[in-house]
């Protein structure tokens, strides 16, 4: 057990590269144990728009199939499916070491467009001001949570680690609970990144509301 407890319940939230084993160079793929191929589909091609660009047998067990879906980045979500597993429209439970929710990006002018297509395929869903960004909740048809989130300014993709790690200082600066829009825009102004502040509506704002 380390002697510095500090160690373990303030790490340091910075930017800078780790002393670490190795480094990673972004995220490729996150694959989930998913129902059957139809309903897989049907939620993530029709409802979300992501485009089905590769389906192939999963390499460890043949006689499941491998799904990959673009999410819009050229980042991949798969799934791993099977004829006959029923799809489970409950709210699912998660386990330590499981997935709480997977959030997708969307551009903030398709707002009422997004909303009206959740409504359109009976997708219920929360609104809520997360403080830097802009999110709507919901459940695909596993009952896996899904965020769909938009920034309230725009942040190079490239700077996004840095931006982030300037406002959470900022955060601790202010006292705050949580990082929030002037945190994020006074972040941007001292990194002499241009602050765009997209136009969104007001919402529950705050922690809490969903878990």
């Amino acid at each position: 057990m380390m002697s510095d407890q500090s160690t373990l319940t303030k790490p340091p939230v910075t930017v800078e590269t780790p002393d670490s084993a190795l480094h990673t160079t972004g995220l490729d793929h996150v694959s989930i144990i998913g129902s059957n191929v139809e309903d897989t589909i049907a939620f993530y091609r029709d409802v979300l728009g992501m485009s089905l660009v590769l389906r192939q047998p999963n390499l460890d067990a043949p006689n499941i199939t491998h799904l990959f879906f673009d999410t819009g980045d050229g980042r991949m979500l798969t799934f791993f499916v099977e004829d006959g597993r029923e799809t489970n429209a409950g709210r699912l439970r998660t386990p330590i070491g499981g997935v709480h929710h997977v959030a997708f990006r969307y551009e903030p002018e398709r707002l009422e467009e997004t909303r009206a297509g959740l409504e359109e395929h009976g997708h219920h869903y929360n609104e809520f001001d997360r403080g830097i960004f802009h999110s709507l909740y919901t459940t695909d048809h596993n009952g896996l949570v899904i965020e769909l989130a938009t920034d309230k300014f725009e942040i190079p993709d490239d700077r996004r680690g840095e931006v982030l790690a300037l406002a959470q200082e900022k955060r601790l600066q202010d006292g705050a609970e949580y990082a929030k829009a002037e945190h994020l825009e006074a972040a941007l102004d001292e990194l002499d990144i241009p602050v765009e502040r997209k136009t969104l509506p007001d919402a529950q704002s705050g922690a809490g509301g969903f878990d």
